[in-house]
C-alpha cells in the first residue's frame, strides 16, 4: 500500500525504525462512556452510560443520559465490560471507562479517566447517587454498601457546556468582563458555574464558564426544558456558546437521536445561522432594553444630555428612536 510505504519511509528517516501499526477506522462513531465506582473491598459497579458524541475539535459540547443510541442489551454488555476493566487494574474511587461505538453497535475501548468527569451531574440526576460524596466515602475506607442490582435510571438528563467563545470565529476564546448575567432557574434545572457580574474571564484557562444541566421524565421533555433554560440564560460583555447550543437542541439529527461525533461538522452552517424573524414579543423586549439603556446612560452622565454616549449606548439609542420610545 502506497500510504503504508510512505509512512514506513518517513518513520525510518525520522526514527531509524520503519515499524508502523494500523488502527481500525470507526465509521459514524459514537463516544459513549460508563461511570464506575469501586471501593477497597473489591466491590465495583457502573452507573450506566453517558452519550458524549456532540463534540467540536474532539471536545464535548453536549452530553446526555441515557444514550438514545444504546439498546438495553448493549448497555448491559458495555456495563459489564466497564466493570471488568476497572477490576482488572484494582481500581478504587470514581472513574470513567470510555468507548467508541460504531454504527453497527460494536464497541471498542478508548481510554479510562481516573477522576470525576465534567458531565458527572447528569449521571447523578438519573441515578440519585451523589458521586462526589461516594468518592469521598471510598477514599475514607468505607464500602459502597450496594451492588449493581440496586442501581436504576430514572428519567432523562442533558448537560450543555457553556463556553466564553465565539462560535462564528472558529470557536476562539472570548475573554473579558462579564457585564451582566442571568442564570436560568426552575424545576429540573441546575447551573454549575463560577462567573458573576464584574468577573473578568482571563486568557490563561479553558474557556468553559459553566455547565447547564436539566432533567425531565422523558428525553423530549428534557430537550424542551433545556431550550427554555438556554433562552433564559443571558450573559453580556463576552461572546458565549449559548446560542450555538440552543440551535443544537433544535437540530433534526439531535432531536431524533440520530447523531454521531461528526454531527457538528456536518451541520456547522445551520448551527451558526443566527438570522431569526423578530416577532412582536421580540420587538417589545428590544424596546424595553433600549429604554433601560437610554435611562442608565443619562444617569451615568448625571442627566447632562450634551455629553457623548458610548458606542454601545448609541446603538440602543438609535433602536429606541426607530421604535418610537425615545424622542430626542
Amino acid at each position: 500500500m502506497p500510504s503504508v510505504n510512505a509512512a514506513k519511509s518517513e518513520a525510518m528517516t525520522a526514527f531509524g525504525d520503519d515499524a508502523v501499526y494500523i488502527e481500525k477506522y470507526i465509521e459514524s462513531p459514537h463516544h459513549i462512556e460508563f461511570q464506575v465506582l469501586a471501593d477497597s473491598f473489591g466491590n465495583t459497579v457502573h452507573l450506566f452510560e453517558r452519550e458524549c458524541s456532540v463534540q467540536r475539535r474532539h471536545q464535548k459540547v453536549v452530553e446526555e443520559t441515557p444514550s438514545p443510541f444504546i439498546t438495553p442489551e448493549l448497555r448491559e454488555e458495555m456495563g459489564k465490560a466497564a466493570v471488568a476493566a476497572a477490576k482488572a487494574v484494582s481500581y478504587e474511587g470514581a472513574g470513567t471507562i470510555e468507548f467508541l461505538v460504531d454504527k453497527h453497535r460494536k464497541f471498542y475501548f478508548l481510554e479510562m479517566n481516573t477522576r470525576l468527569q465534567v458531565e458527572h451531574p447528569i449521571t447523578e440526576r438519573v441515578t440519585g447517587v451523589d458521586l462526589v460524596k461516594e468518592q469521598i466515602r471510598v477514599a475514607a475506607g468505607e464500602a459502597l454498601g450496594y451492588d449493581q442490582s440496586h442501581l436504576r435510571q430514572f428519567g432523562h438528563a442533558i448537560e450543555c457546556r457553556i463556553y466564553a467563545e465565539d462560535p462564528k470565529n472558529n470557536f476562539m476564546p472570548s475573554p473579558g468582563l462579564i457585564k451582566h448575567i442571568t442564570e436560568p432557574t426552575g424545576l429540573g434545572v441546575r447551573t454549575d458555574g463560577y462567573v458573576y457580574e464584574g468577573y473578568e474571564i482571563p486568557i490563561y484557562y479553558d474557556p468553559m464558564i459553566s455547565k447547564l444541566i436539566v432533567w425531565a421524565r422523558t428525553r423530549g421533555e428534557a430537550i424542551e426544558r433545556m431550550k427554555r433554560a438556554l433562552d433564559e440564560y443571558k450573559i453580556t460583555g463576552v461572546k458565549t456558546s449559548i446560542g450555538f447550543v440552543r440551535r443544537i437542541m433544535e437540530a433534526k439529527e439531535f432531536v431524533g437521536g440520530e447523531y454521531d461525533t461528526h454531527f457538528i461538522d456536518n451541520n456547522i452552517e445551520a448551527l451558526l445561522e443566527t438570522k431569526k424573524k423578530c416577532n412582536d414579543s421580540c420587538k417589545d423586549i428590544a424596546a424595553i432594553a433600549a429604554y433601560i439603556d437610554y435611562k442608565m446612560s443619562l444617569e451615568k452622565r448625571g442627566g447632562q444630555g450634551n455629553q457623548p454616549l458610548s458606542e454601545e449606548s448609541q446603538k440602543w439609542n438609535e433602536l429606541g428612536k426607530r421604535l418610537g420610545i425615545i424622542r430626542l
